[in-house]
């Protein structure tokens, strides 16, 4: 059903990001799979036998002036695009040198930004079916441990719903997925709650079969945690690390 639809990744080079490449080629999809390391993803793709369904191309997130060339020259407009590109450095760092707030911003926010409205604006695309977002939990409200990286991904998130309302009438969802911690590289070195760490091939189930809702946070518990945190008066909110 899926053989002639094909989903750009922008951001493939992730954990989450490659597990989704394998899990939309089993339901039929080709993919675009689009990251600054190319050399990482011609690696994966070949190690994995996946040459024939999977294109790889260079992507720079914060070179934004590339990309309308890079949208142009994709070798067929995507029905679905995931935006999964991200970067973290801790808070107290991020506090303290600027270069790397400036990093998670352009990367989370400016980038995502940046192609997405490329995408989105393009009528003459008639495929495009969906947009995917990666958020995450640290952007539902602002915490003392990680506020400068989830600044960044409210944003993103709210952007994502706007983007929802205004692409609406051309019956093109738009889709945030709210996550909390992953087992991948970008938290390594962090001392998370092990029960709650979830697989990159978990969370990309969530993306590869994601519905209409426009909020999706896999994992139950992840899901009771995104609803206290939604409610949760500001002076106990100021309580958490």
């Amino acid at each position: 059903m899926n053989q002639n639809k094909t989903v750009l990744i922008l951001g493939a080079n992730s954990d989450v990001a490659k597990q989704c490449i394998k899990q939309y080629i089993e339901k039929g999809f080709s993919v675009i799979a689009a990251s600054r390391n190319t050399d990482s993803l011609e690696n994966f793709v070949i190690e994995n036998n996946l040459n024939s369904k999977v294109t790889v191309l260079s992507f720079d997130a914060v070179d934004f002036d590339s990309h309308q060339k890079f949208y142009n020259e994709l070798p067929v407009k995507p029905h679905i695009v995931v935006y999964a590109a991200g970067f973290l450095v801790d808070n107290e760092k991020a506090l303290k040198d600027f270069k790397g707030t400036r990093q998670m911003m352009m990367v989370n926010y400016m980038g995502a930004v940046s192609i997405l409205n490329i995408i989105a604006m393009d009528e003459s695309n008639k495929n495009l079916e969906r947009i995917i977002g990666l958020s995450s939990l640290s952007g539902v409200r602002g915490r003392k441990s990680n506020f400068v990286y989830g600044s960044t991904k409210a944003a993103f998130t709210q952007y994502l719903a706007g983007l929802r309302q205004e692409l609406a009438s051309r019956n093109i969802k738009v889709n945030a997925l709210v996550i909390g911690y992953i087992n991948t590289k970008i938290n390594v070195g962090l001392e998370l709650n092990k029960s709650l760490i979830m697989e990159p091939d978990y969370v990309a189930k969530f993306i590869v079969n994601t519905g209409n809702s426009f909020t999706i946070v896999p994992n139950f518990k992840w899901k009771i945690i995104y609803l206290i945190l939604k409610v949760l008066p500001e002076s106990l909110v100021a309580k958490l690390p």
